[in-house]
């Protein structure tokens, strides 16, 4: 039986911790200070921004999009000791603009499934489609939760100052979602 916390686990690293001095370094106009936390943080915020728009062209446009503006906004950063926060408001910003922009174009088209990319590290095949639909089947609040927690490896306190959401309703939420998935799992026999 497949067990779907672990096998998404498997592929995640714990989030190394983000402090303010990287962003004031960045302001100051250090590459080695961005590159460090472009490093630290950059799968957590592809993640994210995933986990938001199922596409990994958007996603990759905005995790770019983001370190450009971190780049360029890093002397606006009011230290709160919250630099992922900031971080992660900067990459929903640029999600949002990147669905109006759609709405716009009125070529609104349905969003693609989650890439198998972010499943990759899942060596069987038919547990990697089995587990992408069953990710699929989620609402876009769970389905980033789940990722963030699981794939980015957040801490559900991370998860709720990043989606300004009391940290027990980020809990209950995760547990539910792994309820669902695990009833999705054996349903499909895993």
């Amino acid at each position: 039986m497949l067990n779907f916390v672990a096998v998404l686990e498997e592929g995640s690293k714990t989030s190394s911790t983000v402090d303010d001095k990287l962003i004031k370094d960045i302001a100051k106009g250090s590459m080695e200070a961005l590159h460090t936390l472009y490093e630290k943080t950059h799968k957590s915020v592809y993640t994210f921004a995933l986990s938001i728009t199922k596409n990994t062209h958007d996603a990759e446009d905005i995790l770019q999009d983001t370190f450009l503006k971190i780049y360029q906004k890093a002397a606006d950063y009011t230290s709160y000791d919250k630099p992922m926060a900031w971080i992660f408001t900067i990459a929903r910003n640029f999600a949002l603009m990147k669905f109006r922009d759609r709405k716009k174009e009125d070529s609104m088209e349905e969003v693609s499934d989650m890439p198998e990319a972010i499943f990759s590290f899942v060596e069987d095949v038919s547990e990697r489609i089995v587990l992408e639909t069953a990710v699929n089947k989620l609402d876009e609040n769970e389905r980033t939760i789940l990722l963030l927690h699981a794939v980015s490896g957040l801490k559900n306190r991370e998860i709720a100052e990043l989606l300004d959401m009391p940290i027990n309703k980020v809990l209950s939420k995760y547990n539910r979602t792994i309820k669902k998935m695990q009833k999705y799992l054996e349903e499909e026999g895993f």
